[in-house]
């Protein structure tokens, strides 16, 4: 296959998605990019023959399957699905209302599905493809004052590990790739919500946002080099389930891996006590 690629890339008119548009266009690369702002898309890039914009609603199956279609129908393959669209939720599960948690996961997480579930016919009648799942560190070892978006990000990981599995004799690639923090509008309003209501006795948690937030503009990944990591990701022949993007990303990975290696080792015994006795 060409070394060359098609790619689809959802939330891609600001940060992450935005940046790694540009890059892999500027790598000679094909892109299909969605947002639900279509002007703030094509302000950013020129539609070329190279670029194609999509006006697209995550939360509506309709409006994916004709993203979708529009795109196969114009470049004829698409080799690289990436669901990169999701925000961040901040607050203490106690304060935040069904409502935005049911709004936090459709985004970060049913939207994937619905995009799956879309691409899956293109993909197997095409007989290759890669899935590439932008979850977050935040889903494999969480910081305090994020739950829900933790758990949103958790079940981005699952899905992925288990999607690994399903696709793989189809010859489809599946991998959830966990950033840490990048110089990119995540940590700006637009990109980060926080709960309506404040309990007082998690006043703590409001520390911790205030870190997050006076990291904007410090962060020390470079958004610009996500794109060289993900062609090197996707041209692999043997690629990883899990990627951790970052070096923050990477420690915490690291000392999560560590800590559960100690613990599943500490309570061995317990383990094995719940099997029948031979």
């Amino acid at each position: 296959m060409e070394n060359k690629k098609v790619w689809y890339i959802t939330g891609a008119s600001k940060g992450m998605g935005l940046s790694l548009a540009k890059q892999l266009l500027a790598a000679g690369h094909t892109v299909a990019a969605t947002s639900r702002n279509i002007t703030a898309l094509t302000t950013a890039i020129e539609p070329t023959e190279r670029f194609l914009p999509l006006q697209v609603d995550l939360a509506s199956e309709q409006s994916i399957a004709a993203s979708l279609q529009h795109a196969f129908n114009t470049f004829g393959r698409i080799d690289v699905i990436v669901n990169n669209a999701g925000y961040g939720i901040g607050g203490a599960l106690e304060e935040l209302s069904t409502e935005e948690i049911a709004a936090n996961f459709d985004v970060n997480f049913f939207a994937i599905i619905r995009v799956i579930q879309q691409a899956m016919p293109y993909l197997r009648r095409q007989g290759f493809g890669h899935l590439i799942n932008i979850s977050s560190i935040a889903g494999f070892a969480p910081g305090v004052g994020w739950s829900v978006y933790a758990a949103a990000k958790f079940a981005v990981s699952g899905l992925s590990e288990a999607l690994a599995n399903d696709l793989k004799p189809l010859g489809i690639r599946v991998t959830a790739v966990s950033p840490g923090w990048f110089r990119t509008s995540f940590a700006k309003p637009e990109s980060i919500a926080f709960g309506k209501k404040q309990i007082e006795d998690y006043q703590y948690i409001r520390t911790f946002h205030e870190k997050f937030n006076q990291m904007d503009g410090l962060q020390a990944g470079d958004p610009d080099k996500i794109a060289a990591a993900l062609m090197q990701l996707v041209t692999h022949p043997n690629p990883p389930v899990n990627l951790f993007l970052g070096t923050d990303a990477y420690n915490r990975a690291a000392s999560k891996i560590a800590q559960l290696s100690a613990q599943l080792e500490e309570w061995g015994s317990v383990s094995a006590s719940t099997d029948f006795t031979i």
